[in-house]
């Protein structure tokens, strides 16, 4: 049923149970996982970063590396059962981002992470997870991390 699945990540805690969702469905289907992390450009361009001396030590290449790690994460939980992982950063904003890479790779599924937010958050900034519902051609999968208590 699935050949290509995605799983956008952005190493937070909400992504955790989408990881392993993500993989197990690639496991089941014997798809190809595809991990995407995306620098979101608004945050490092809205940063004036007077204080970094060149541009590997601002906000950009800080959130390159949490990137980075978040996708050899996924690849590392994937390899440990023997599914094939292709890793992409981006850099742009998420949704877009993800969109544009489940159009261009021929995904057959997204899987994306989220959390519960405050109303007061959601109605001021909105969510990845939501405007790619919204605008994605591919279905998606939404796996909620339980709030704790």
């Amino acid at each position: 049923m699935y050949e290509n699945i995605l799983l956008a990540t952005d190493g937070s805690v909400a992504s955790e149970n989408a990881i392993g969702h993500a993989i197990g469905l690639a496991d089941l289907h014997d798809a190809m996982l595809h991990a995407l992390y995306v620098v979101d450009s608004d945050v490092y361009s809205a940063y004036s970063g007077d204080e970094y001396v060149d541009e590997h030590e601002g906000p950009e290449h800080g959130l390159e590396e949490v990137g980075e790690e978040a996708l050899a994460t996924v690849t590392e939980r994937a390899a440990d059962r023997g599914v094939e992982v292709i890793e992409a950063l981006r850099h742009g904003r998420p949704h877009e981002e993800i969109v544009d890479y489940a159009a261009d790779e021929g995904v057959d599924l997204i899987v994306l992470g989220t959390r519960r937010h405050p109303e007061e958050y959601r109605s001021l900034l909105g969510s990845v997870t939501d405007r790619v519902v919204r605008l994605a051609d591919e279905p998606v999968a939404v796996v909620k991390t339980p709030v704790k208590s």
